[in-house]
């Protein structure tokens, strides 16, 4: 199956909804997963982590009643044994460890083949010094687990993922000794860790974060109701395709005030010379088709923004260097030498470093593009066929993993004038 884009002709003047942000869905179901009482999630993605993520906890035996786009969740008994299938969700299949690792039931998580390859070692390795006894594939999925835990000191390596941070913070209220979490090494993606933070928040738990260290005491969680904020990551693409194409855009219910680190695609968009009316619960983008202005960025804080960064910079009229992200060959696909080969199939003047790109001013041409299992991937290479004609962008279906209506929605949004 593919997708051929068509390229916009004429500016636009349009509305878009974005999907609920799947990374703070995911924490939330986790926090009223540990709650006691009934949690309600509403502005849910549709998406496959979040389904994933949904039916991991019913496996588990938590109870999870869905009526359109929310959810009630109440944990009314201790989690059984089950087997959970974590399609290609890496929240979802680090989560879901750690929280069975505090049940004392056999629990079995596997995924597909590409999951499979992505790591998990170092959150393995910090359950079990927390007494989880585990065995596993070569140090990844699949794998079975029980506990419970104990809690107290733990270290994690946090060079790899900010998951692994997050998957033992959002269990460490629910220890007997809680836990203090040593970070080893420099920290990537610090921004989903203060977001881990702000959604125990929310569940009325609270966490301190100091340089190097995390520390939590033994709290209960409060079953409450959430509204999901609209994706930070997803709004980086019909964004950077109205910054193109001389449109002016609105996204709806997203602002400054969005707990997400990916937000900052907004900053970005400004230091590439593109004008945005940002308020705490809107965003506008008004191009009037200047020319982009290319960035020196290290993205290791906001990496899932990285393919919208790199589509927009093969359009800028001086080169952009993108640093800091070498770990982001370990995500759905390697998302900078998959994305460095498919930038050059159109033409880009694109050098591929062990820690990123730098991609230069080029005349871009019609390709066929993979999207490497990758959802990310296929949104970005959208942002090019926005303007290049002849982009056909193959196994489109991928966006289901975050935003399943997504070209639906971009017709849409392009056509209205």
């Amino acid at each position: 199956m593919t997708f051929r884009c068509t390229p916009v002709e004429r500016p636009f003047h349009s509305k878009v909804r974005v999907p609920g942000s799947k990374s703070i869905a995911n924490r939330a179901l986790i926090c009223a997963a540990l709650s006691e009482g009934r949690s309600t999630l509403q502005n849910l993605p549709d998406g496959d982590d979040t389904s994933a993520m949904l039916s991991g906890l019913s496996a588990l035996g938590v109870e999870v009643v869905l009526s359109g786009s929310s959810a009630e969740v109440v944990r009314t008994r201790a989690l059984q044994s089950g087997t959970i299938h974590a399609e290609l969700a890496g929240t979802t299949s680090r989560f879901l460890t750690a929280l069975a690792a505090t049940s004392g039931s056999n629990i079995s998580i596997d995924g597909h083949e590409r999951l499979r390859r992505r790591p998990i070692g170092p959150l393995l390795a910090a359950l079990r010094s927390l007494g989880a006894r585990i065995a596993d594939q070569d140090g990844g999925l699949p794998l079975t687990v029980n506990g419970p835990l104990h809690g107290g000191a733990v270290s994690i390596d946090a060079t790899t993922s900010s998951q692994f941070i997050s998957s033992l913070m959002m269990i460490g209220p629910a220890l007997p000794e809680g836990l203090e979490i040593t970070l080893q090494g420099q920290p990537i993606s610090q921004p989903y860790v203060e977001l881990t933070a702000s959604v125990m928040g929310l569940f009325g738990v609270s966490v301190e974060i100091s340089q190097g260290s995390i520390r939590i005491e033994p709290q209960e969680y409060s079953a409450t109701s959430v509204t999901i904020e609209p994706d930070a990551s997803s709004a980086s693409y019909p964004l950077a395709i109205a910054a193109l194409t001389g449109s002016t855009l609105i996204i709806e219910d997203f602002g400054s005030a969005s707990l997400q680190g990916d937000s900052q695609i907004v900053d970005i968009l400004k230091m590439m010379n593109v004008e945005i009316d940002w308020t705490p619960r809107s965003t506008k983008l008004t191009s009037n088709g200047s020319d982009l202005e290319g960035i020196d960025i290290d993205m290791s804080e906001i990496s899932d923004l990285v393919p919208t960064v790199a589509a927009l910079a093969c359009f800028a009229t001086s080169p952009t260097r993108i640093r800091g992200v070498g770990f982001i060959r370990s995500k759905e696909s390697d998302r900078i030498g998959d994305l460095a080969a498919e930038l050059l199939k159109f033409g880009s003047d694109v050098v591929e470093h062990d820690d990123g790109l730098t991609i230069s001013p080029a005349e871009l041409t019609g390709a066929t593009v993979e999207t490497h299992d990758d959802h990310r991937l296929a949104m970005a290479f959208s942002i090019i066929g926005a303007r290049v004609p002849g982009t056909v962008i193959t196994n489109p279906g991928v966006t289901s993993k975050s935003w399943p209506s997504y070209w639906e929605d971009l017709n849409k949004m392009t056509l209205v004038v």
